[in-house]
């Protein structure tokens, strides 16, 4: 018959321990003047959202029995007191506490569903801690105040993070690759469709690149764009810069000329290597620009002797650009310190050899593809280049992967999921041995999915930004493991993890903070932008090393009992999609550019399990018929495809918090329902065109737009067709390219396409001369 009293407990960090005691006195003594108001009244009061699952108003309990006991003594009997458990817990959690002779005594109650034991035991581990540092120090901050012991400090510090491994500090990447060329000359290097070049034969011809280049001025620290598809001059090129002493600056040819541009202009480069078929749309001088393959028969005069530079393991190895906030992409400079040590890692922990074939399929402008050029090329293994456009294509993945026994292959997730869906990809079992994750959340279900398909293979899960040489750490995905968490892992060689609060002191085993990634690995910082630099890379403040440094990742994660570390999300707007890193803030301030935009936010959706979507919420004033279709040509010729909404919902004004901030949970879901009318649809006049505009329409989820309408500019992306394609092939009974799309992206386009197919697979045609037996398959 104990009344319950609800407190309300603020707890201000700038407070003392005294002061903090102080208040919550006085908060006490308050709520104790109306302890007669019995706890359902106040329930029947406040009215509050009532839910099975919890406790209304509290679900944290506490209780101090400090009330002098006199013992019970009857006639003729002797009484024992006996402890009667409940059974089941009332509420998530109570801490019952007793005054005894001996000191306090305190039992924990708990729910099983939401703890365990050894929570708990960490929990009233902490609490003891806590309450020894206020009585030892009453003046000190309450923020300031620490829940670790010196032993758990000691396991974070020292025992999880005791990474380090010799390699050698003064390595150069294209040293290493050097070393293996002569190690195996005649083997084969590097394939692209029907051409292939020998350790040898590579090594010298980017030997010529690098002689080449340094005539215009490249050495260390010089930045060298490469802007050209995948091919065999792509290999040549990155290790030709590299040779000559200079950074690589991957740029993606389809970028829009506004971004291309900027990038170009940044980096102040004495020449840009491209293709004589891009060179027409590169915005510099073009003077500037050499063509690998056109102008090859010049470079084919230099030497074949290695060249010399002065390059050291501090200088860049290579520079790649990333989302910014500020609505220009940031250059995320990584010296060759952090990047040889990344594959020494790698060929510890995973090692390549011989027989082994690695598929380069990653755009090259995403730092995973370092690892897939570099990884096979320092150990003897073969590259195999896809075709461009083939990343997009899991038809063509699988076909590549059986056709050249490629082993070892890097995926994001999203890709792993439609590789997944794809019939010919469970025959790549034999070949294939390790697939790589990184670049998004690796979910249970995935991953259980992927070992029922391919039980002969091992799936990894990396985790780390561009900031720190690609990887900061790893687990591998065991078998068979049930509900358990997908964890990030621990770190890689020499790299350090630290989990943080907001005052940047460490969290405990299972409590949230910002994770903090040091060691070698780490980058120099943002090309020409040391604000933003000095800002992420801060002093280590845990390693006494001189000069060691933290980067700031901005990703929220926690440490489990056993050490490894989950991934938890991020604290501030930053998202992935589809493997690349996106700041919402650089999109937003593009689309605020448009004159009839007065507000706009851009969120991630996961509206379908698997499926995550960037929706733009926009604000205007007097808006044109067509805003929709306008704005996605407006942010399509400033920012890549991938960070161009799939949707843009019109609304009348964002919805905002009872303080007047966003209220993003409340931003509707886009539908058709909030699809701008449009007059101008042309509706299907052909059986065939209406098949394809069905499954437009189940794999764009949406249902205004006509024939004529371009995929991509209704919201449609890679990952999008990597889903279309596979589902017309199944419809028609055709073998329909990706290409067909890129080359005619409409329902109308691809309809004809279709129609044309199907016929040539059914006809048969004599040939002139031949007997009237034999034909030919078109």
């Amino acid at each position: 018959f104990v009344n319950t009293l609800v407190l309300r407990a603020q707890v201000s960090g700038e407070l003392t321990v005294r002061g903090y005691l102080g208040r919550m006195r006085e908060v006490c003594l308050d709520a104790f003047a109306h302890q007669d108001l019995p706890f359902e009244r106040l329930v029947e009061e406040l009215h509050p959202v009532r839910d099975m699952s919890r406790n209304p108003v509290f679900q944290v309990m506490f209780a101090l029995q400090n009330a002098p006991q006199s013992s019970l003594e009857l006639p003729g009997l002797t009484l024992h007191p006996v402890e009667a458990g409940r059974g089941a817990a009332l509420i998530d959690l109570s801490l019952d506490v007793q005054e005894t002779a001996e000191g306090l005594v305190g039992i924990f109650e708990y729910a099983t569903d939401l703890f365990d034991k050894t929570t708990i035991a960490r929990l009233a581990a902490h609490w003891r801690t806590l309450l020894e540092a206020m009585v030892a120090t009453p003046e000190c901050r309450v923020d300031e105040l620490s829940l670790l012991s010196e032993a758990e400090r000691h396991q974070l510090l020292v025992t999880w993070d005791n990474t380090a491994a010799d390699y050698p500090a003064d390595a150069l990447l294209h040293k290493m690759f050097e070393a293996q060329a002569a190690r195996t000359p005649d083997a084969v290097a590097v394939v692209f469709e029907d051409q292939r070049l020998t350790y040898r034969e590579l090594d010298a011809r980017t030997n010529q690149l690098a002689h080449n280049l340094q005539k215009h001025g490249v050495g260390p620290d010089t930045l060298v764009a490469l802007c050209l598809e995948r091919s065999l001059e792509m290999v040549v090129g990155l290790l030709g810069i590299l040779k000559a002493g200079g950074a690589y600056v991957p740029i993606d040819p389809d970028l829009p000329q506004q971004r291309l541009a900027y990038m170009l202009g940044e980096l102040a480069s004495p020449v840009v290597l491209t293709q004589n078929r891009l060179r027409a749309q590169l915005p510099c001088d073009p003077a500037r620009a050499i063509c690998l393959d056109t102008d090859w028969q010049a470079i084919a005069g230099e030497s074949t002797l290695p060249a010399s530079s002065n390059a050291t393991a501090v200088n860049i190895a290579y520079v790649i650009y990333t989302s910014g906030s500020t609505g220009y992409p940031k250059g995320v400079m990584v010296p060759h310190a952090g990047i040889c040590n990344h594959m020494f890692w790698v060929q510890r922990v995973y090692p390549l050899g011989d027989g082994d074939v690695e598929l380069q399929h990653t755009p090259f402008s995403f730092d995973a593809s370092v690892w897939e050029f570099f990884a096979p090329l320092l150990s003897g293994a073969k590259l195999v280049m896809a075709r461009p456009g083939g990343h997009l294509d899991p038809a063509y993945i699988a076909e590549t992967i059986l056709t050249h026994r490629v082993s070892t292959l890097q995926l994001v997730p999203s890709q792993l999921r439609m590789l997944l869906e794809e019939p010919a990809f469970e025959r790549c079992a034999p070949p294939l041995k390790r697939v790589y994750c990184g670049g998004e959340s690796l979910s249970r279900e995935l991953c259980d999915a992927f070992h029922a398909l391919l039980p002969q293979a091992s799936l990894h899960n990396l985790y780390g930004p561009t900031e720190t040489s690609i990887d900061t750490t790893y687990w591998d995905c065991a078998r068979g493991a049930g509900s358990g968490v997908i964890s990030i892992g621990r770190p890689i060689d020499n790299m350090r993890t630290y989990i943080v609060d907001s005052r940047m002191q460490l969290s405990p085993i299972g409590v949230p903070g910002e994770l903090l990634a040091g060691g070698i690995g780490l980058a120099r910082g943002y090309l020409n932008q040391p604000e933003l630099t000095a800002e992420r890379f801060l002093r280590d403040p845990f390693c006494p090393a001189p000069g060691a440094r933290v980067y700031k990742t901005g990703d929220l994660a926690r440490y489990l009992p056993d050490g490894n570390i989950e991934w938890l999300g991020r604290i501030d707007h930053q998202v992935k999609v589809r493997g690349f890193r996106i700041e919402l803030g650089e999109i937003e301030a593009v689309i605020s550019e448009y004159p009839a935009v007065r507000n706009n936010v851009v969120v991630a959706r996961e509206d379908v399990p698997g499926d995550q979507r960037l929706v733009a919420y926009i604000v205007a004033e007097n808006p044109p018929a067509d805003l929709d279709g306008q704005l996605r040509s407006f942010a399509r010729a400033r920012i890549p495809d991938y960070m161009v909404p799939a949707h843009f919902v019109m609304l009348d004004a964002l919805p905002l918090t009872i303080s007047g901030k966003l209220d993003r949970r409340a931003l509707p879901a886009p539908s058709a329902m909030n699809e701008a009318p449009r007059a101008d649809i042309i509706a299907p006049r052909t059986i065939t065109e209406e098949l394809v505009m069905a499954v437009f329409q189940e794999v764009l989820e949406r249902t205004s737009f006509g024939v004529t309408d371009n995929f991509f500019d209704l919201g449609g992306h890679s990952l999008m067709a990597m889903r279309l394609m596979p589902k017309l092939r199944v419809a028609f009974g055709v073998d329909l390219p990706f290409r067909h799309l890129f080359e005619h992206p409409t329902v109308a386009g691809l309809a004809e396409v279709i129609d044309r197919l199907s016929w040539i697979a059914n006809a048969k045609v004599p040939i002139r001369g031949a007997s009237d037996r034999e034909e030919i398959e078109l």
